[in-house]
């Protein structure tokens, strides 16, 4: 647990947290250091002037937005954020921990009251020392933020665990070893204590008397108090807006500001969130694994490396014996050169064993720490913090992909040495082959002619300039989140073409490549704009809902080799008795859309399925066996829902020949529906669909049919979302 131990650290103090409260960015903070970070505001900053002119619309006011990433509306929903523009300006400090801080404009008056309590000065912002996202507090000041229990539940284990023997609290100098603790009185004692101040007689006698451990271990699962409301302090939580993602209690769901959204059960969500978090650790133990792995490959690599340069200093040696009246000043040089290549290949493992273990001490300590978490049995303490850590743990293990658990340095030495050449030859003996440092590659080229967008995705293509002479080993496709954020690479690999899918409607890309090699990376090509398709707008009866489509067919290349298609492919059917799927062309990760799938052939009652997959979906089996795919499987009777390989929502209604099968995607709502006929098949299918989805469609050879793409969806559904 002792890696676990700089989650538990303040930023700003660098301490334990001391009664830890949440900044909406989700990062924690003492109380007492949040107050020390406050800044004063010009008064036209203030919450209470935006409010008289109409612009403020939350509790809390942000400043400065910055723009989202590419993947920020569709999946993580969180963005960087600036500073004041307007705030003054105040010297940045940094933290024992080595965070940037920013002191308050004044010192705080004097005051008697808990941080929690005291007055805030008028117009305070609070800048996150972590994510530098800034704020501007409300009337109630340090209050509105809700306290992190869950957190300081783990300290108080974490301290506990690493304290040493309990010392006896009335002691009045040197406090010697407790030898007993009264549950009644909560205090350890040593024996001449207890004799002294908790004799065995009296009202005293029926006190129970136990073990220091047993007394540690009794405090520790004592009930905590029950969280408060933070905008009602005399309600509980109750629930859960599924809207704010954060616990509410009766009266913010009667009168406030969550009257109108969607809550949920607080124990049912508190289970949901937890089994979600258990989820992403088991990807991150595996990553973890990996790693503890791979540091062990690279440290016999380094044994390795130590062999083979004995192995090859005694075999140089032996050949430098045979001449040894005239090799005796070369062979001095040529060790020096291999005892060069020795040093070089160790520096390189070596500096890539000291990287992996900083990172995996990173990561175990997160592990540790979101274990911790899950023990907790405070739902609502729990909640404030699975999403942000659920987000921690997907983003520290995609941090262990993209080449990082591969060796960068062999162990071979490739050198060699000619002894053959006669004696008068000796002063021009080398090697025959030696390990010379090669240059960067040269800087790509785009090639603008094969460039181009369709519908939501992107294919860019480059290469090498005519006379470079340095051949690159791979290549770095990078582009911006749409909207001219960073950069994030979408492509690492040898080919000099690639298609990027799941792009943003009627957005703005900006693209740029770089190739590499072992020496190092090229510069960066230039950049090269790309405007993806506007789709259609299609507005429906009411006003308030709309519809962006796009036209799209299925692609030959992410289908089963069974499949046949026609018609431009966009009739499909298959050549094989056994199920097979085939996926379309475009990816969707936002926004409401429609297909639809007519059956032109349909004999001896087979259940074609039809739905949504990944890219990475099984091609061989019925669509919805695995996790990376949503369907609905149909005959000539009735319906199932499947999703990885469990089947629900039994209904009754078919298929036949000249039957239309529609699905809606439903990305705004994330949900999923079907429709047969015109009519909806059963309830909603799915919901909480959230990524990146292909229209998807598994069949036999006794079905065929056609896909129609570009329409709008059922007037009934349109209206039925604009009053939702």
């Amino acid at each position: 647990m002792e890696e676990m131990e700089e989650e538990l650290k303040c930023p700003v103090c660098g301490s334990f947290y001391r009664e830890p409260i949440i900044l909406p960015c989700s990062h924690n903070l003492c109380q007492a250091c949040a107050r020390n970070i406050l800044v004063q505001t010009p008064e036209s900053e203030s919450p209470q002037s935006r409010r008289a002119s109409g612009s403020g619309v939350s509790d809390y006011d942000y400043l400065d937005l910055d723009k989202m990433s590419l993947y920020s509306e569709a999946d993580s929903g969180y963005g960087s954020y600036g500073g004041f523009a307007s705030a003054p300006t105040t010297p940045c400090q940094k933290s024992p921990n080595g965070v940037r801080v920013f002191p308050p404009a004044m010192p705080p008056p004097p005051t008697h009251l808990s941080p929690a309590l005291a007055p805030v000065p008028r117009n305070s912002c609070i800048t996150c020392p972590q994510c530098h996202r800034s704020l501007i507090l409300d009337d109630r000041g340090l209050r509105g933020f809700p306290k992190n229990r869950v957190l300081e539940g783990v300290i108080d284990r974490y301290q506990q665990s690493k304290a040493a023997a309990l010392k006896c609290q009335l002691c009045e100098k040197a406090p010697k070893e407790a030898t007993v603790m009264c549950e009644q009185c909560d205090v350890f004692y040593c024996d001449p204590c207890r004799l002294r101040c908790h004799p065995p007689r009296g009202p005293l006698a029926k006190h129970r008397l136990v073990p220091p451990a047993q007394g540690r271990v009794s405090r520790r699962l004592s009930p905590r108090k029950v969280s408060t409301c933070t905008d009602h302090e005399l309600e509980n939580h109750s629930m859960y807006c599924v809207q704010c993602k954060m616990p509410v209690c009766y009266q913010c769901l009667e009168e406030g500001k969550h009257s109108s959204h969607e809550v949920k059960a607080l124990g049912a969500m508190w289970k949901l969130h937890k089994s979600q978090l258990s989820q992403a650790l088991n990807g991150l133990s595996d990553r973890a694994k990996e790693a503890k792995e791979f540091l062990v490959q690279l440290r016999t690599m380094v044994q390795q490396i130590q062999e083979n340069s004995v192995e090859f200093e005694a075999c140089l040696v032996a050949q430098c014996d045979a001449l040894i009246d005239a090799l005796n000043r070369r062979k001095a040089q040529l060790l020096a050169r291999v005892n060069k290549e020795h040093e070089h290949k160790l520096k390189v493992v070596r500096d890539q064993i000291s990287h992996c273990t900083v990172k995996l001490r990173q990561t175990t300590g997160l592990m540790e720490y979101c274990l911790e978490v899950i023990k907790e049995n405070d739902p609502s303490g729990f909640l404030q913090i699975s999403d942000a850590l659920i987000r921690r743990v997907h983003l520290t293990e995609d941090q262990w992909g993209k080449g990082t658990l591969t060796p960068r340095m062999t162990t071979d030495f490739d050198l060699s040495l000619d002894n053959s050449p006669l004696l008068q030859s000796i002063h021009q003996l080398d090697f025959v082959q030696v390990k010379a440092s090669s240059p960067v590659p040269a800087t790509p080229i785009l090639q603008l002619e094969e460039c181009c967008t369709h519908n939501n995705s992107a294919t860019l293509s480059w290469k090498q300039p005519p006379l470079s002479t340095v051949a690159a080993e791979g290549y770095i496709l990078e582009l911006d989140d749409g909207s001219g954020g960073q950069f994030r690479e979408v492509y690492v690999g040898k080919e000099t073409m690639c298609t990027v899918d799941g792009l943003h409607f009627n957005s703005t890309y900006n693209a740029r490549v770089k190739a590499f090699n072992k020496t190092g990376v090229s510069p960066y090509s230039k950049t090269l704009v790309l405007q993806t398709s506007e789709g259609c707008n299609f507005e429906t009866q009411s006003a308030s809902y709309s519809q962006l489509v796009a036209w799209f067919a299925f692609d030959p290349g992410s289908a089963h080799s069974d499949i046949i298609l026609s018609n431009d492919n966009l009739t499909v059917t298959c050549s094989s008795y056994d199920d097979r799927v085939v996926l379309g062309k475009t990816g969707f990760s936002k926004g409401v859309h429609y297909w639809e799938l007519t059956v032109d052939r349909y004999d001896n009652h087979p259940d074609p399925a039809f739905g949504v997959a990944r890219i990475d979906v099984m091609k061989d089996v019925m669509l919805g066996k695995d996790d990376k795919a949503w369907a609905m499987y149909v005959d000539n009777n009735r319906s199932w829902f499947m999703h990885n390989n469990s089947h629900t929502n039994r209904t009754e209604g078919g298929i036949t020949k000249g039957a239309t099968i529609g699905v809606l995607l439903d990305l705004n709502r994330k949900t999923l529906t079907f429709f047969v006929n015109n009519e909806q098949q059963g309830p909603i299918a799915f919901e909480n669909v959230e990524g990146l989805f292909f229209p998807a469609v598994s069949l036999n050879r006794n079905v065929q049919v056609t896909l129609h793409t570009g329409l709008p969806v059922p007037d009934f559904y349109s209206s039925r979302a604009s009053i939702a």
